[in-house]
């Protein structure tokens, strides 16, 4: 049976993705920072005969998670997402995602899919870079994250909206660390769907005059040893096998694949 989550489900919902607290991120980020009254989002949730949850779906805007360890009602899950004329995109773990968006296959436009990695230690973390001092950014500093990243082509079909943005860093969800040359954000390393637990890496980029300096790795190693330092895990997505070296060289390992499905 599915039903939409409320408060009163908060504490059941919470131990049920916590078990992988670095694959659900997302789903607990979000749920502790805007819970379950919100008309941007909404959880619905799987029980089995005896009513144990067995699987969780959350919308945030028009993006739709769905979680779930072992069987669950695929086809119920699908049919919420097909009723909203609104939505845009499915992601999550591909072995679970997947079974998701077979339902529904004339909708979907674009697949891409990643590499998903995380990082618990500061073992190899190189924190005597070279570069110009990172900075942790501001309220003050949104519209030039923003412009910074509408000039990399590969952030295309990820532009940041501005008032999201906003909202993750008031709430605390996201933050971003990043350089500053002639005036300038020339390079960026930011955070989204912080959690007491875990915390996604997004938006690791230099602008194109000011590459090969080492800069985006200095943005992103301050940022992973500033979490770690308050004992969260690091995750990132990848599907360039050159960034990925980069990665593993500063610590993190492969836990799984994540699937993108974009709608319309």
């Amino acid at each position: 049976m599915i039903r939409k989550l409320s408060e009163a489900d908060r504490e059941a919902c919470l131990e049920f993705v916590s078990v992988l607290p670095a694959e659900n991120l997302f789903i607990i980020g979000d749920i502790e920072a805007y819970g379950f009254d919100q008309a941007f989002q909404e959880v619905w949730g799987d029980f089995d005969e005896s009513g144990k949850l067995r699987g969780v779906l959350l919308r945030y805007n028009q993006n739709y998670i769905p979680y779930a360890p072992g069987a669950f009602d695929v086809e119920g899950f699908t049919d919420i997402i097909l009723k909203d004329s609104k939505a845009t995109m499915v992601s999550g773990l591909t072995s679970i995602a997947e079974a998701v968006v077979a339902g529904l296959e004339g909708a979907i436009r674009k697949k891409r899919t990643f590499y998903y990695a995380k990082c618990e230690n500061n073992n190899q973390l190189d924190i005597q870079l070279k570069a110009p001092a990172v900075q942790e950014a501001t309220l003050g500093d949104v519209d030039r994250i923003i412009a910074l990243h509408e000039s990399i082509p590969e952030f295309s079909e990820s532009q940041r909206n501005r008032e999201s943005l906003i909202r993750s860093m008031q709430t605390g969800v996201a933050r971003t660390f990043y350089i500053e040359e002639d005036g300038h954000m020339v390079s960026s390393s930011s955070t989204t769907a912080e959690n007491r637990y875990a915390a996604m890496i997004v938006g690791v980029c230099t602008a194109e005059a000011y590459k090969k300096k080492g800069y985006a790795t200095a943005c992103l190693t301050t940022l992973t040893q500033t979490l770690l330092d308050e004992n969260k895990t690091l995750c990132l997505f990848y599907d360039n096998p050159e960034a990925g070296k980069i990665y593993k060289r500063l610590g993190f390992v492969d836990i799984g694949t994540w699937g993108l499905y974009y709608l319309g």
